[in-house]
């Protein structure tokens, strides 16, 4: 994504920046509400552990609903077409199930203030350090991923410098995190999620009546692109070619259970705003819900992803002046009138913002308690720790700025990101399940199978792929299997070192193996938790049933 269309300009006026104004104004306003319930450091990091499952579960989603979700997903469907409905129904509601039915008891019950100090009570210190850093500087690169499209985003649509861009965007993330602390980045990510909301419903009704509704858009885009286009599984075969370059084996095993687990269930990013639900029910809830809103958020990025796809017909084609990533600038100056337009830009910059939020704060958060007061000044007081993820905040966002140019050296955002992801998150993956539901999984075999698993994944892709061993059709493509690669590796390197070394005391292990009894007191549910519809199971399962019955229609 190395720049949008050459002079895509929208007709904003005076309207249109009064509410983006607004919008600015009311995101401090928050920060500054919320710098009042920050006294503690765990105010500060987790909120104190005291919100609603509602507020979590919004934010549980907002915080993904960043650059990728927005331009990224946009450009797959203007692209790939329907095959984009597998990165949500396949690619994150059964991880987000589990997630919350499996994983979350682990995180909450063992008090962790991040994912990867839960390494150090499952393995060791090695685990735990090498696990920091690299969360720490993967939440740091993705982070910049945000700032960088945000700034040739705003250049493009607003003649705005790159430079001003980033600035104005960084500075005011900065302002709210380094004043109200987690709880001013989770209320603002839920009042971003109904911005990006009322940003993309009327330019997908919008953008739905100008082609002569689905039926329309079906007929248009399988006449020009092919019947498979407006298929999720069409064309998957294996041994079939498709643009997406990859089979319904390496879609189910390399994105629906490896990149998607990998991502959901370890990324620390998302567990934050569930460690910061008032209790364990709330906290198992907080990516249930999550999951209903994320299943159906597909149809507002596909959609005008499909329709960019008629109106522009020559999108992203060599010559043409445009890219896939311009599929919803494109729609908003093709479509929106002023004022709608106006919160149509400002649902794009909420959604830069909340990617970009999500990862400072948790960096922060990792930075300070895995990494300096574990292994650099330890036994300070809680007012010292409070003060020094502040200064931390700033030192994040000033290396996301200098990250965003990385991003520059990808031609499309998302492949960047899912190769982010295949490299740091899904040896993380392994490890966790391995040690989750295996007791002899020894101490050392956490820090050399996360080695191994991420070394793996990238000699895959720069060397095995880029250097053209194998031969695979697209970055995407790669990407799967590189995940793959990554988990079978970093699984039989735990396998054969706790073979050779020693395993954790069992009696160490309580409440961090599965099987086993947490030796906390087990908690009284909060009034009101055990009505029917809280049901953590429920929820778990009808998101999976609602979003297997979601592919019948684009299965055949």
């Amino acid at each position: 994504m190395h720049s949008l269309a050459s002079g895509l300009r929208l007709p904003t006026n005076g309207l249109d920046y009064t509410i983006l104004a607004i919008y600015f104004a009311v995101v401090l306003g928050i920060g500054f509400a919320a710098r009042a319930s920050v006294r503690t450091s765990l105010d500060f990091f987790l909120s104190g552990r005291s919100l609603p499952a509602w507020v979590t579960g919004l934010a549980f989603v907002a915080a993904n609903l960043g650059a990728t979700e927005i331009l990224g997903m946009a450009a797959t469907g203007a692209q790939y077409g329907v095959a984009v409905v597998h990165w949500y129904w396949i690619g994150a509601i059964p991880a987000m199930v589990f997630l919350g039915l499996v994983m979350m008891p682990f995180y909450y019950r063992s008090k962790v203030r991040s994912v990867p100090e839960f390494l150090l009570h499952r393995f060791d210190k090695s685990a735990h350090l090498l696990s920091s850093i690299l969360f720490a500087f993967s939440a740091v690169l993705i982070a910049g991923v945000n700032l960088y499209a945000l700034s040739i985003v705003v250049e493009a649509l607003l003649g705005w410098p790159q430079w001003v861009a980033i600035v104005v965007a960084g500075l005011f993330v900065l302002i709210y995190i380094t004043i109200g602390g987690l709880s001013s980045a989770i209320y603002n990510e839920v009042l971003q999620f109904f911005v990006i909301l009322a940003a993309l419903i009327p330019l997908t009704v919008l953008g739905l009546k100008r082609v002569g509704g689905w039926d329309g858009l079906s007929d248009s885009l399988t006449s020009s692109h092919g019947a498979n286009f407006m298929t999720a599984w069409g064309g998957t075969g294996i041994g079939d070619a498709n643009p997406l370059g990859a089979n319904w084996l390496t879609i189910i095993l390399g994105l629906g259970f490896v990149l998607s687990f990998g991502y959901w269930t370890t990324n620390f990013a998302e567990v934050q705003r569930a460690l910061s639900a008032k209790n364990l029910s709330a906290a198992q809830r907080t990516p249930l819900i999550a999951a209903f809103p994320k299943m159906f958020i597909v149809f507002l990025v596909m959609i005008p992803g499909l329709v960019a796809a008629v109106i522009v017909p020559n999108i992203g084609t060599a010559g043409s002046g445009t890219t896939y990533n311009d599929a919803i600038p494109l729609l908003m100056r093709e479509l929106l009138p002023n004022g709608v337009l106006g919160i149509a830009v400002t649902g794009l910059l909420a959604a830069f913002m909340a990617g970009m939020a999500a990862n400072v704060s948790s960096f922060n958060t990792v930075f300070t308690t895995d990494i300096w007061a574990r292994y650099v000044k330890k036994d300070e007081s809680d007012a010292y720790y409070l003060r020094f993820g502040r200064g931390i905040t700033v030192v994040g966002v000033l290396a996301s700025i200098g990250t965003a140019f990385i991003a520059a050296s990808f031609s499309n955002i998302m492949s960047y990101l899912q190769t982010l992801f295949s490299f740091f998150n899904v040896p993380l993956f392994v490890v966790f399940v391995i040690g989750m539901f295996w007791k002899r999984a020894s101490m050392k075999s956490g820090v050399w199978g996360l080695l191994a698993g991420t070394t793996a994944a990238m000699v895959n892709y720069f060397v095995i792929y880029k250097q053209g061993i194998i031969d695979i059709p697209s970055d995407q493509g790669a990407n799967f299997v590189s995940a793959i690669v990554g988990f079978v590796a970093g699984a039989v390197v735990m396998v054969v070192v706790t073979l050779f070394t020693a395993p954790r005391p069992e009696a160490e292990l309580a409440g961090l193996v599965y099987g086993t009894e947490s030796p906390e007191a087990d908690e009284v549910p909060a009034e009101g938790d055990d009505a029917w519809y809280r049901r953590p199971a429920l929820l778990g399962w009808g998101a999976i049933v609602l979003a297997a019955l979601c592919y019948v229609p684009y299965s055949f």
